[in-house]
């Protein structure tokens, strides 16, 4: 009598283990397939200036041999910082040689692009804040057409904000007001984002000055962002998040870190970050670091 039950519950079993298997295979055939991360390699690192190389940077490819951009307190102009746009972020430049700067002020409604053209002329687009738009203006990022850029908000955001490129979108001018175009949306949360840089026509590298390190398991990450379509002016696109690493946090000094910009140069295949020193060492030991993959 003992093995006719247990004859029952293996039959049990091996039904159960059946209709688990297939129901796993439907969905894992459902699922999307998973985006491989790349792996970056630190290479080498170079001392940034706290005044003029704190912020950001930029690779410049046209006119041709262009030195690396970088931005800070130190290179803001006068004449700029004396109506209000006291804080410049992390800039990118077009393939095409337009080089734009981000800015932002303590208060009011509005951000600015400051844009220099390949022959060097220099230009103003302001941007009127969406209904419930951030007024920080720390990065952006130009898409590898160059028609259309990204940019995001300071805290935990789980967007990016589409904007024509000014002075390379033939609908931008900066006698009027540079609209959002539309959204990116990401599939989870990100916090704290200072720059990032496209390294194909719908994959971005982000640099994360999160704190706290419990959205990835680690403080100060490399974000990758595998968009679903190349961004543009109409609809919205979605963003799938992976954490690659934690950046660099080396100093002679203790405390907090600042990542700050971050670039990809497509000619050579390198990454920069920047990585601000705490206390006393901002002046002496921070860094723009060098990944390759």
């Amino acid at each position: 009598m003992p093995l006719r039950p247990a004859r029952g519950r293996r039959h049990t079993l091996r039904t159960a283990l059946i209709a688990l298997a297939t129901a796993t295979a439907a969905a894992l055939s459902a699922a999307p397939p998973a985006v491989a991360a790349d792996t970056w390699t630190e290479v080498g690192s170079d001392r940034a200036d706290p005044l003029t190389e704190s912020q950001g940077l930029a690779s410049v490819e046209v006119p041709a041999n262009s030195a690396n951009r970088y931005t800070g307190i130190g290179t803001i102009p006068f004449g700029v910082s004396t109506r209000g746009w006291n804080h410049v972020g992390d800039p990118d430049a077009s393939h095409d040689g337009y080089y734009v700067e981000p800015y932002q002020r303590d208060s009011g409604t509005s951000k600015m692009y400051r844009v220099q053209a390949p022959g060097g002329a220099w230009s103003e687009y302001v941007h009127a804040l969406s209904p419930g738009e951030a007024l920080n203006n720390s990065w952006v990022a130009i898409a590898p057409g160059g028609q259309w850029m990204l940019t995001g908000e300071w805290g935990t955001m789980t967007r990016l904000i589409v904007l024509p490129t000014p002075g390379v979108n033939p609908s931008t001018s900066p006698s009027a007001n540079l609209p959002q175009a539309s959204t990116v949306r990401l599939d989870r949360a990100v916090r704290d984002v200072q720059g990032c840089d496209f390294t194909g026509p719908t994959t971005l590298l982000c640099s994360s000055d999160d704190p706290a390190g419990t959205l990835f398991g680690m403080t100060k990450p490399l974000l990758q962002i595998d968009l679903s379509a190349e961004p543009g002016g109409s609809g919205e696109v979605n963003g799938r998040v992976t954490a690659l690493r934690q950046l660099p946090l080396r100093s002679s000094c203790s405390g907090s870190f600042e990542t700050e910009g971050i670039d990809y140069d497509r000619r050579t295949g390198t990454l920069r970050v920047i990585v601000v020193s705490p206390g006393f060492c901002v002046l002496t030991d921070s860094k723009t670091y060098r990944f390759t993959r």
